[in-house]
């Protein structure tokens, strides 16, 4: 790695992984590194930008956050990206490290890509891909793991004759890495968690780092300053799109799978009634993702609301300032087809 280049770090993993959370405990333990954050959100509401906004860290100023909620970021490379990173590096105070969220629906290889763009790769140098993987989610077969039984349930229901895209995502982020995190072990068990890892690690031709971590608690030395120099070795992590590209097959990336929307409505009364309440939507609804702000009656701070399947986070993380108006907002992120009307007025009356 050139020395005079800045590193980035693109930190990716599936939807629920616990990326935020991660990057919050790196900027805590930051040491007064200057890191510019890029993030990219999918969906209407930027939560993940209000949380590390909320942070408090000297390191963690408005100024060095950057969100692009325009879309996935490997989809909008060019047309959002690029010229992020190019205001970031026309800056004075340029950072120490820039870290890039990407959206738990993006492909990390356009990105890593886009470093090799002019301008661009003579500056900034792709330190690493870390996959933050939600290791109770994928014990409890959240997704395919075992292509052996996915092949004999194709078999016997012409239903499942193709790849799922959930399944493909979430093999395109792990082909990407240069470190895997096997994040929320404390959900499961020693047994469990090795059965992930090896699952994980029969399906790579390559060989990652792989580091175990309790709620995102990983310290920033070990995320940061890992030297690879992706960008120049992307082309051996090809994608499933890519690979089907080149095989000759039609193949788009996009998310026609997924539907993302926002919900808005009152203050919440009964704030562990609601997180309670929260399960049975998810449940019903078959939502992948949940997360957003509620406003609690008679609180004077906001409740961040954080649920990955039937699993729901709630606290209590800053007073509501001034400028904004007090609601309650969620993201919701589904399937294609997602009942909106129904899944807006079941959370509404779950306000009390």
């Amino acid at each position: 790695m050139i020395a005079s280049k800045i590193p980035a770090t693109v930190i990716t993993g599936f939807l629920g992984a616990g990326k935020t959370t991660l990057i919050r405990h790196m900027l805590a333990k930051a040491k007064g590194k200057r890191i510019a954050l890029i993030i990219n959100e999918f969906g209407d509401l930027g939560v993940d930008g209000d949380v590390l906004k909320g942070c408090g860290d000297e390191v963690c100023s408005e100024d060095d956050i950057v969100e692009l909620t325009n879309g996935c970021i490997c989809c909008t490379v060019a047309d959002d990206f690029i010229p992020t990173m190019e205001k970031l590096l026309a800056r004075d105070n340029r950072p120490d490290h820039i870290v890039i969220e990407t959206s738990g629906l993006a492909l990390p290889q356009p990105l890593v890509a886009a470093f090799n763009w002019p301008g661009i790769k003579t500056q900034v140098t792709v330190d690493g891909v870390v996959t933050v993987v939600d290791s109770a989610a994928v014990a409890a077969g959240r997704f395919a793991d075992d292509h052996g039984k996915l092949d004999a349930q194709r078999l016997a229901d012409q239903g499942l004759d193709h790849e799922s895209p959930l399944e493909e995502l979430f093999e395109d982020q792990l082909t990407a890495a240069d470190l895997i995190v096997l994040n929320k072990t404390d959900l499961i068990s020693v047994a469990d968690l090795e059965s992930v890892r090896a699952g994980i690690a029969g399906h790579l031709t390559r060989k990652p780092i792989f580091i175990e971590a309790r709620q995102g608690e990983v310290a920033p030395e070990v995320l940061l300053g890992l030297g690879v120099g992706t960008e120049d070795d992307i082309g051996n992590r090809k994608s499933h799109h890519e690979r089907e590209h080149e095989a000759g097959e039609d193949h788009d990336h996009n998310h026609d799978e997924f539907e993302s929307f926002v919900v808005s409505f009152g203050p919440v009364n009964d704030p562990a009634a609601f997180a309670e309440g929260l399960k049975s939507v998810i449940v019903s609804h078959d939502i992948l993702r949940l997360k957003g702000f509620a406003d609690v009656a008679g609180k004077p701070m906001r409740m961040v609301v954080q649920a990955v399947g039937s699993r729901i986070d709630t606290h209590f993380d800053r007073p509501w300032s001034k400028a904004e108006t007090r609601e309650t907002r969620l993201v919701v992120i589904g399937l294609h087809d997602i009942d909106q009307a129904a899944i807006s007025a079941e959370l509404t009356a779950l306000a009390g």
